[in-house]
């Protein structure tokens, strides 16, 4: 049998060409702008903070520019909580040196004032964590008084111990200690500030994991004289097998009736909850995981479900941990010579600051099977829908209705060269520089086609949508 040259040619060809690529699978979201849900919260985003920070000099300060200017690009109000495990190892030494060693941090009266120049550069307040763990209470009571006259209206509560219903495994308390063991020291120190700051906030339980009961009980027991009800999470532990991608991404369906509960709590006893503490992976986060731009569709999304669960405020935990390292989870790098930067997770927090605006709206969802989520806020007269593409193959097709008149919907995009990698996250087209600023913001026309707009979505990617709202909704509870 004779072969061709072309032939041969053309099977030389096809065995260089990469695969046709699978058909990007449709989607379908129809937005109800005359739903119109429960307000974000302007101080929602916030930072979690180990005590050891606090007393670094320099680094929480108003003259660390980069810093103040990462922490703006999230938004002109939030919250920083200061506390961690390392708190329960702090004490106070008002004209001593400070030192930020994990169980041996020296909190002093400029460390503190270091502290509310950075909230007022930032306009951000604060949570303070005292020492439950291994302190006194009269050295817990001066460093309170101190944080209080610093502070000022900057101060929104105080916590007494971090993760109690954790003491017994930390080796603060004996295998006794319970809800009940801690509540009588939480009143007994309370009682204490309260002599010498009688108008002193207090917020709490700041439980672990799902400590339903310790919430429930504390919620039940100080309703009347509570700022925030408070909790952290965690999906699960670095170390643990399933630290992995494909986790982070995956909807975490058994966490979500714990989040029910904190809702439900939260309006009985009518005080508002935050997760003060939260972030991919406890014992500092997975390498490889915590520290790609898979981290930054996890946050992204997250975010919006806890305010989904009527969730006051998120703490994304940042900085060295209570082992004296970089967390790989943190949003904010630093090489701890002085240098702080944009981690990947960060632009997950970027993207939702651009987004979450004003009220969220209802919306269904069609995703085709696809690992897609979408959520829709309206500002006055703006509309602006994020979907965010977590599957790791398969693109998306989006089709959205109820886009409304007026100006030509764009697209913003939050992208990277791959769901693991660690440089070359763009949003808007840019990526955070040097100096901590973001001059992002490029945009593209959507698609219009029969009154829908038209885009794709590739996976491990994010597109936020602004469009001009079709008519005056109306609040729907």
């Amino acid at each position: 049998m004779t072969i061709s040259r072309r032939a041969v040619l053309a099977t030389a060809a096809a065995t260089l060409l990469p695969p046709a690529a699978l058909a990007a699978t449709s989607v379908s979201i129809r937005i109800d702008p005359r739903r119109i849900l429960r307000a974000i919260p302007a101080d929602y985003m916030g930072l979690g903070f180990e005590a050891s920070s606090v007393a670094t000099p320099g680094l929480l300060s108003a003259d660390n520019h980069t810093y103040v200017a990462l922490i703006r690009n999230l938004g002109s109000q939030g919250v920083i909580r200061v506390g961690g495990n390392v708190s329960d190892f702090a004490r106070y030494d008002a004209n001593g040196t400070a030192r930020n060693l994990p169980k041996d941090t020296v909190l002093t009266k400029d460390s503190i004032r270091q502290l509310r120049t950075f909230l007022d550069a930032t306009g951000w307040k604060l949570i303070w964590g005292l020492n439950l763990g291994t302190g006194k209470l009269d050295n817990m009571v001066e460093e309170a008084r101190a944080v209080a006259d610093a502070m000022g209206e900057k101060l929104i509560a105080f916590q007494v111990g971090n993760e109690p219903d954790l003491f017994k495994q930390a080796g603060h308390r004996q295998s006794t200690y319970n809800y009940a063991a801690w509540h009588a020291e939480f009143r007994r120190y309370k009682a204490a500030v309260r002599a010498v700051l009688p108008r002193a906030p207090f917020a709490g339980p700041d439980i672990a994991m799902a400590s339903l009961d310790w919430m429930q009980s504390f919620a039940k027991d100080e309703a009347g004289d509570l700022a925030l009800l408070t909790a952290h999470h965690y999906i699960t532990g670095q170390a643990k097998p399933d630290a992995t991608i494909d986790t982070l991404l995956r909807e975490e369906k058994n966490y979500q009736p714990v989040l029910a509960k904190f809702q439900a709590i939260s309006e009985t006893a009518r005080v508002p909850w935050r997760m003060s503490e939260t972030s991919s992976f406890y014992g500092g986060g997975k390498a490889g995981v915590s520290d790609t731009f898979a981290a930054a569709l996890w946050a992204l999304d997250y975010l919006f479900v806890l305010s989904s669960y009527g969730c006051s405020g998120v703490n994304m935990e940042t900085g060295i941990n209570h082992l004296g390292v970089i967390s790989k989870y943190t949003p904010i790098s630093d090489d701890l010579a002085g240098h702080q930067g944009a981690a990947p997770e960060y632009y997950g927090l970027l993207a939702f600051a651009q987004a979450a605006r004003g009220n969220p709206l209802g919306l269904n969802c069609d995703n085709g099977g696809v690992n897609l989520t979408a959520y829709a806020t309206q500002e006055n007269a703006t509309v602006r829908l994020v979907v965010i593409n977590k599957d790791m193959s398969r693109d998306a097709s989006v089709a959205v209705t109820s886009l409304g008149g007026g100006e030509p919907a764009q697209v913003m995009r939050l992208s990277a060269p791959s769901l693991n990698a660690i440089t070359g996250i763009t949003l808007g087209g840019a990526s955070v520089d040097d100096s901590g600023k973001w001059r992002g913001g490029k945009s593209e026309p959507v698609k219009l086609s029969r009154g829908k707009g038209l885009l794709d979505v590739p996976a491990g990617s994010a597109a936020l949508i602004t469009f001009s709202a079709p008519a005056a909704p109306r609040w729907s509870p």
